[in-house]
């Protein structure tokens, strides 16, 4: 039975980027009581706070999932690391910190889908509402919201470099990615307010923890949604080796992510029939579509040994440069520490015909053998590469009842002739922007693929050998109409024919948004928190 006062109005499964959005938005007014579940621990780690401190909780065994992939046929056998962030923010708390939005398209195409509601003119002003940017409100920013989208600051000669190169390519200078337009090159904004990470965990749920209406439970791992009948009435969850149970009065919301809620789904008896039977669960609604249309973007990290000694590698190997690091931010809370990995960036076409950016460029002063692991010893920078839009599907399935065993990722990376293509385009796009005059004299050599890679089957090749997520998966809870068999919820992102069950993370996206998906899932919680509101006053 339930422990005394664990009934509650709604329960939301998860406190990372969409979860502290929706505790804080449906806990305003003081009207409805919430639950939010989290797995991880407290967001009282330093280096969570420090924007550099990504390479700290990259592989951090308590912050971080560290799940991996199934071997991958598209990466020549490799298992591939995934990590996700196991505290207060999810990965809002340990991510690259770059704010993005995506294209217009991307949303228009999720409405064109059977959507309506969710185009471009639909989630603008969801993404004005949520923004603090630092440049002030426009048509296409906001300056009142809780999350901060702050500029890098000071220019890099290395960033200036490569937007000088891109111009001699005919990709122009960007100055807002979430502008008029995302095409061209030029400085992220990032997440970050006066020096500091801004996750959802520091907007969202920080001012809201004092509301007497909203619990916190951390270090409590969802192991199964409770039905009656077809309609979600609560949540187990295991706490300090104790199973619980906590009873909501009105909806369960999983906002575990693209890998755990779909695992929740499918220990719970949603999700594809044979699967659910195999594993000896009873069905409580076939829903096919679960764990299923997986989408990530790959990157393939082209690096480049650098001629002068510029580069945050020549700061990290050095007492001197890592002293003159730390009193930059202890005093002024800027420099490298307050920006993270990657500062700029560039949306080009790399495809032949492509109508509109197809590939994205991650470019970091730095260069290490994979994101978040030791830099190199020479003094080199990372131009990392991604398809946008990848074709490519993969699937998320339970291996067994047990709740703490992750489920099987399988992301079938560069499974379609059209991903493997775009991502030579872009690695040759890549090696062009490095040959340009404006880069040229910064270019002591190409450290990776290096001059041995010649032919478009050698760049291939680097990548299914190398490639790594940018972390980003989505798609595994498809939002679609009911006549769409692989849909698994509406477009106000309730469960299909299950009542008091919705999803709320990126798992809903039918297709992966072009560019990094932390600004959009905060989105997709703000709009969702409005229409939970909405039905609790029908």
């Amino acid at each position: 039975m339930p422990r005394s006062g664990s009934i509650f109005d709604y329960i939301i499964v998860g406190a990372g980027s969409a979860g502290c959005v929706l505790a804080n938005r449906l806990s305003a007014g003081g009207r409805h009581s919430i639950l939010l579940l989290e797995a991880g621990p407290p967001d009282r780690y330093p280096w969570i706070h420090i924007p550099i401190g990504y390479a700290k909780t990259m592989f951090h065994p308590v912050l971080n999932w560290g799940f991996y992939t199934e071997p991958d046929p598209g990466m020549n056998g490799r298992k591939v690391y995934w990590p996700r962030g196991r505290t207060l923010g999810g990965s809002s708390a340990i991510n690259g910190l770059i704010s993005i939005r995506g294209q217009r398209e991307d949303y228009d195409d999720w409405a064109a889908q059977g959507n309506p509601g969710w185009a471009w003119a639909d989630v603008l002003p969801w993404f004005r509402r949520l923004e603090h940017n630092v440049r002030g409100e426009s048509e296409y920013h906001g300056a009142e919201g809780p999350l901060w989208s702050s500029d890098i600051g000071s220019p890099h000669p290395l960033v200036e470099a490569m937007i000088a190169g891109a111009g001699e390519l005919g990709i122009p200078r960007n100055d807002d990615f979430n502008g008029a337009r995302q095409e061209g090159a030029g400085y992220y904004q990032l997440t970050t307010r006066e020096g500091r990470r801004c996750s959802t965990a520091v907007a969202y749920l920080r001012p809201a923890r004092g509301r007497p209406n909203l619990r916190v439970e951390t270090g409590a791992h969802a192991t199964g949604v409770l039905f009656e009948g077809t309609r979600a009435g609560g949540v187990r969850y295991r706490q300090d080796g104790t199973e619980r149970r906590a009873l909501a009065r009105r909806e369960v919301i999983l906002a575990a992510g693209a890998l755990q809620s779909p695992q929740l789904l499918q220990l719970s008896g949603i999700g594809p029939a044979a699967l659910l039977q195999a594993q000896g669960i009873p069905v409580i609604q076939a829903l096919e579509g679960v764990g299923e249309n997986l989408q990530d973007h790959l990157q393939a990290r082209v690096i480049f040994r650098c001629t002068q000694p510029i580069t945050t590698n020549d700061l990290l190997r050095s007492w001197y440069g890592k002293l003159w690091m730390g009193m930059q931010y202890a005093f002024t809370r800027s420099g490298p520490m307050a920006v993270g990995i990657n500062q700029g960036g560039i949306f080009a076409r790399a495809m032949p015909g492509a109508k509109r950016p197809d590939v994205q460029f991650h470019f970091a002063t730095l260069s290490s053998d994979m994101a978040g692991s030791p830099v190199h010893t020479f003094s080199g920078f990372t131009m990392s590469v991604c398809q946008l839009r990848p074709s490519s599907r993969g699937t998320v399935r339970i291996r067994s009842t047990d709740p703490l065993e992750p489920p099987a990722m399988r992301a079938n990376y560069l499974s379609t002739p059209e991903d493997r293509a775009t991502i030579v385009a872009g690695m040759k796009l890549a090696r062009s922007l490095a040959a340009t005059n404006a880069m040229r004299p910064l270019v002591a050599g190409e450290y990776r693929p290096g001059p041995a890679a010649v032919t478009d089957d050698d760049l291939l090749e680097f990548a299914k050998n190398t490639g790594g997520t940018i972390f980003h998966p989505s798609g595994t809870t498809k939002m679609g109409p009911a006549s769409d068999p692989m849909a698994v919820v509406d477009r106000e992102l309730r469960v299909h024919r299950v009542a008091g069950l919705r999803v709320v993370d990126c798992g809903i996206m039918p297709t992966l948004v072009s560019g990094n998906t932390n600004i959009p899932v905060v989105m997709i919680a703000e709009r969702a928190a409005d229409m939970i509101l909405g039905a609790a006053s029908d």
